[in-house]
C-alpha cells in the first residue's frame, strides 16, 4: 500500500482496472423479493454494477440485509436477477455449475459420508474416474492439513476442521471461481487467524477468482485485492477500493500504519450505512453521511 493512499480520506476508490478480463460481471442489477404473505415487494438489490477481474479476491463487506449474499447467490445460479445481467466470462448465468465452487458460513456436509468422501462427492457425481479423484482428494486434504482424517466423521472434528472439509470439497472440481458466503464467521478467533492464512496461501498459488462475503472489515483489508463497500438497503456500490498491501501477507500487516487508516476508514463508512439501515428498519430519518 502506498504513503498516498494513507494519506489520503477517506479511501481511495479503485483505479481502472488492468488488462485482465472480467471473469465476473454485474450489469445494473436489481433483485426484489416478493412477500409470501402478500406484503410490498422487498427491493434488496439496485442498480448495482461490478466488474471483477480474472484473479481477483474481492471482498464485500456491507450492513446485514444490503444484498451480499444476494449477489453470490446470483453469480452461484442460486437466484435469479429481476432485472440485469449476471456474466461469467461474458456468458449469463442460467444455474449452478461446477466452474464455481461455493462454501458457506456453516461447512454443510453430508453428516452420514466421512471426510474423503465428502470431498469426493463432486466429482463422482461428475464420472470422473475413481483413481483421478481420490489422488486429487488426497492431495487437496494434505493442502488443508486433514489427511490424518480422511476416514472421520464430520460429527467428530471442530467447527475450523469442518471448514477445511467445506473448502477441500470447493476445490477439488478445479472451479476457476470460488465463492464464500462468510465461511470464518462462526469460528473462534484462533481457528479464524489460521484458516484465512490457509485461504490466502491456496489463493497466492492458484490465483482462482474469489468473491469473499464478510462483516469483519479487518479480515476484508487482510484477504482481499479489492475491498467493495456495499450501501444499506437496496443494496448498491458505496466504495471499491483497492487493497494495495504487500504479498504473501501475514497478520504483521494488521500493525502498519497503512492498514490502521484504511482500516478505520472502511468501518466508518460500514458503521454509517449500518446507522441507516437501522433507521430504515424502526422507520425513522436516514441519518446524513458521517464524515
Amino acid at each position: 500500500m502506498t504513503d498516498a493512499l494513507a494519506a489520503e480520506a477517506p479511501v481511495r476508490t479503485m483505479p481502472p482496472s488492468d488488462d485482465r478480463p472480467a471473469k465476473i460481471s454485474f450489469r445494473n442489477i436489481t433483485k426484489e423479493f416478493v412477500s409470501q404473505a402478500g406484503g410490498p415487494a422487498m427491493k434488496a438489490i439496485d442498480g448495482l454494477s461490478l466488474d471483477i477481474a480474472e484473479k481477483d479476491f474481492v471482498c464485500l463487506i456491507g450492513p446485514s440485509g444490503c444484498g451480499k449474499s444476494t449477489l453470490l447467490n446470483l453469480i452461484a445460479g442460486f437466484e435469479s436477477a429481476t432485472s440485469g445481467e449476471v456474466l461469467l466470462d461474458g456468458v449469463g448465468i442460467k444455474g449452478p455449475g461446477p466452474d464455481r465452487g461455493v462454501v458457506f458460513q456453516e461447512g454443510a456436509l453430508f453428516p452420514w459420508l466421512n471426510v474423503l468422501d465428502n470431498v469426493c462427492y463432486g466429482p463422482k457425481r461428475l464420472s470422473v474416474p475413481r483413481q483421478r479423484y481420490l489422488a486429487e482428494a488426497h492431495a487437496i486434504l494434505r493442502q488443508v492439513g486433514l489427511s490424518a482424517f480422511a476416514q472421520y466423521l464430520p460429527a467428530e472434528l471442530s467447527g475450523g476442521m469442518r471448514q477445511r472439509v467445506a473448502i477441500a470439497r470447493a476445490l477439488i472440481n478445479q472451479p476457476p471461481v470460488l465463492l464464500m458466503d462468510e465461511p470464518f464467521g462462526a469460528l473462534d478467533p484462533q481457528t479464524r487467524v489460521l484458516m484465512q492464512e490457509m485461504l490466502l496461501q491456496i489463493w497466492e498459488r492458484d490465483n482462482r477468482t474469489v468473491l469473499f462475503i464478510t462483516h469483519d472489515v479487518e479480515e476484508a483489508l487482510f484477504l482481499g485485492s479489492r475491498v467493495v463497500v456495499m450501501s444499506s438497503r437496496p443494496g448498491r456500490v458505496l466504495e471499491d477500493v483497492r487493497a494495495d498491501l504487500p504479498r504473501p501477507r501475514d497478520f504483521s500487516v494488521l500493525k502498519e500504519p497503512e492498514f490502521v487508516k484504511v482500516k478505520a476508514d472502511l468501518f466508518a463508512l460500514v458503521r454509517e450505512q449500518t446507522i441507516a439501515a437501522a433507521a430504515d428498519s424502526a422507520g425513522s430519518t436516514r441519518p446524513s453521511r458521517i464524515k
